[in-house]
């Protein structure tokens, strides 16, 4: 089976490669840039995921937002200021992504479940950390991260697959700000962050490019 994933769509099986075993290298000694490169190969190479067969459209889109999302890994490590604005930008353009393909008359409850996450989750991001002023910045940076979630809740793509990846990725988001207070002596915060970070984009990427494809969007992963 892996063989056969590495043959058909092999910067999918590569994503992969470097996005399930990225944990491990929290034990090694290397050299800290190999470290950030390891860290940002799981989702920069979904880039090339979404690039495979078509270079333009949707795909650019989402390509985009995986660049960007990658670059905020790499710069996370550097200057968390920066990597927010990666991540922020990353967020903007699947905000735009996903509204171009908005549900038509979505169910009231799903309505209200995306507001409220948009409405709650910067509220809870503010009281995470210990320090009140980081507070106020992780409470504007989840406002993007929650728009984003909320517009692919109510996106017509697979709502269990990306709906769901994206509400993972502010999940991971909130344990970041967690690990800050009061799990800051949680040891397996970390694990959960990643896990929860890696599976929700791959759920947000493959979701997209298997839809897209299904529509006719000229590519197939």
């Amino acid at each position: 089976m892996a063989q056969d994933l590495a043959h058909k769509r092999p910067w999918l099986f590569a994503s992969l490669l470097f996005g399930l075993t990225y944990p491990l290298s929290w034990q090694l000694d290397m050299p800290e840039m190999l470290s950030i490169a390891w860290k940002m190969g799981g989702v920069g190479l979904l880039v090339g995921y979404a690039l495979r067969r078509h270079h333009s459209g949707e795909f650019l889109l989402l390509a985009a937002v995986m660049a960007f999302w990658a670059l905020g890994d790499g710069l996370l490590e550097l200057d968390m200021i920066w990597g927010a604005i990666a991540f922020a930008i990353g967020h903007v353009i699947a905000i735009t992504l996903f509204l171009r393909h908005r549900r038509v008359n979505p169910a009231l409850s799903q309505l209200l479940l995306a507001i409220a996450v948009f409405v709650l989750a910067p509220d809870i991001a503010y009281f995470l950390p210990a320090d009140r002023a980081f507070g106020i910045q992780a409470a504007i940076y989840t406002l993007f991260v929650a728009g984003m979630a909320g517009s692919a809740w109510n996106s017509n793509f697979p709502r269990y697959r990306v709906g769901l990846g994206a509400m993972a990725f502010v999940v991971s988001d909130l344990l970041i700000f967690a690990r800050t207070g009061v799990l800051a002596e949680a040891g397996w915060v970390s694990y959960a962050i990643w896990i929860l970070y890696y599976g929700g984009v791959l759920m947000i990427a493959t979701g997209v490019v298997t839809t897209l494809v299904k529509r006719g969007h000229f590519a197939d992963g």
